[in-house]
């Protein structure tokens, strides 16, 4: 039981408490995932761990450890509690001062729930910030008062904008050393935004903040009057998010096909976005055969309806061959249908990229062989230059061609974020090698043939009869995810 929290009474006692009116209202709490990033000593860790202590969501246990080790590893000075120690478990970020690894924490208010991601600064943790970010609504992105926007800001934002993040908080930590300036503060904001109208991010907005001190935080500093936003705290619980997910689309990945008995044939999976609802019209991909929803069920019982990310078993009114990695859409709003991709590429692997070398690609249930057919360039994130590169080493970024064995249903990143993202694994070390966000599909056109092998027909001697073999032969290597290009 947390320290705000009295025991509940039993039922019968004459408490008036409903307990499972309370239980019922806090599981319809909506959800909200943020990350925090910034630069090393910006104070990510001490900010979240100031957010669990202030608001009370900490346990006895928790409290007594915290304090055990402020003084004898903590860093805030004689008789001060180092809030970061909440969240730096490691030895090594203990020993160092730093954050190494992602560090996931979770809270409850009376409004929503909150599952934080603390992630490390370090440009060698790139990998692990992309790891903490990938599933977040929001970013709280952390300046140092008296330093402004640099390079590591720069580079945080950028990332945070590709990963598709619609809302920033910008938290201009260590206001207290800077004597709470208001020119100070808007100085750093004004610079800032500039920053993110380059790259097209809409949502920000800016807290002057001492996370070490607690001011506005959770609750809004009287040492700042000239600031008339409310405590980050406060934005937290009230920040909309329910627009953020792709209610338009209807993108239902087919994990597992569901046969108790003969008299029961359902697909079941995760709804990626969109809503269904039954006797809706569906198109199973790639076969395109069509039929209507018969009847949408779960553990608790049949539904109406169903929406992003409800997990249900979908019945079908018609015997349609369905299998796992297939989809299930509506005939008037198809995904993109394609082999050829043009994606954002981050590398994470201890071992460069080899272009040569074939990879399992996995998009939501589907999983394929796929070859990076080109690099169109990296990115330099830190000044956002566009850099050539025959390869990728660990934590670089960049624009390739994928090439896949068999077709892939998806859509832009930016519209769809839940079937728009892939991961590329190794086939043989098994080690996630890249993550990587469609832009685009390519045409046949589009496709740099010039870097692909050739087989000229005539200029070899082959006889026009044997052309359609060694099309077949072609075409057979295309699905490995090798392409030939033949004259005539």
């Amino acid at each position: 039981m947390t320290k705000d929290i009295t025991p509940l009474p039993r039922e019968g006692q004459g408490s008036g408490v409903d307990i499972k009116a309370f239980l019922d209202a806090d599981e319809r709490k909506s959800l909200l995932r943020l990350l925090t990033a910034g630069s090393v000593d910006d104070g990510k860790s001490t900010l979240i761990g100031r957010l669990l202590f202030d608001s009370k969501k900490l346990y006895e246990d928790q409290l007594q450890a915290l304090e055990r080790d402020s003084k004898r590893v903590g860093n805030a000075g004689a008789g001060e509690i180092d809030y970061a120690l909440l969240l730096d478990g490691l030895k090594a970020e203990r020993e160092e001062g730093i954050t190494i690894d992602v560090a996931y924490r979770y809270f409850s208010t009376n409004l929503r729930k909150f599952i934080i991601a603390d992630t490390p600064g370090h440009e060698q943790y790139t990998r692990n910030m992309i790891t903490g970010g990938s599933t977040a609504n929001l970013a709280i992105i952390l300046v140092d008062a008296r330093m402004g926007v640099i390079t590591q800001t720069r580079r945080h934002t950028f990332l945070v904008s590709l990963l598709g993040i619609k809302h920033i908080v910008l938290a201009v930590n260590k206001m207290d050393l800077v004597d709470f300036s208001e020119e100070v503060f808007n100085k750093i904001k004004n610079e800032y935004l500039e920053l993110t109208n380059q790259l097209g991010i809409e949502d920000v907005t800016c807290f002057p903040l001492s996370a070490k001190e607690g001011d506005n935080v959770v609750k809004k500093s009287d040492r700042t009057p000239w600031f008339e936003g409310t405590s980050l705290l406060q934005f937290l619980e009230t920040v909309p998010i329910d627009q953020d997910r792709n209610m338009q689309d209807f993108r239902f990945p087919v994990q597992y096909v569901l046969r108790p008995n003969l008299d029961f044939r359902g697909f079941s999976g995760k709804v990626a976005s969109g809503v269904i609802r039954k006797g809706d019209e569906i198109m199973a991909l790639p076969s395109r055969k069509t039929s209507r929803v018969k009847s949408i069920v779960t553990y608790e019982g049949e539904l109406e309806y169903a929406f992003c990310p409800q997990c249900v078993t979908i019945t079908l009114e018609d015997e349609i061959d369905i299998s796992r990695g297939e989809m299930l859409v509506k005939p008037d709003n198809l995904p993109f249908v394609g082999r050829h991709l043009q994606t954002k590429l981050v590398w994470m692997d201890e071992e460069p990229m080899d272009c040569s070398k074939q990879f399992f690609l996995k998009a939501n249930t589907n999983t394929t062989r796929a070859t990076i057919s080109a690099i169109d360039y990296r990115i330099d994130v830190n000044t956002m230059e566009r850099l050539e590169g025959k390869e990728f080493k660990l934590n670089e970024i960049g624009q390739v061609q994928i090439t896949t064995a068999k077709t892939l249903f998806f859509d832009e990143y930016k519209k769809n974020r839940a079937t728009g993202a892939f991961i590329l694994i190794d086939p043989i070390t098994n080690n996630t090698c890249a993550v990587g966000m469609i832009e685009k599909p390519l045409a046949e056109e589009d496709l740099l043939h010039e870097e692909l092998p050739t087989l000229d027909l005539p200029k070899l001697g082959i006889a026009p009869e044997h052309y359609e073999a060694i099309e077949k032969a072609v075409k057979e290597l295309s699905k490995q995810g090798i392409e030939v290009k033949i004259i005539k």
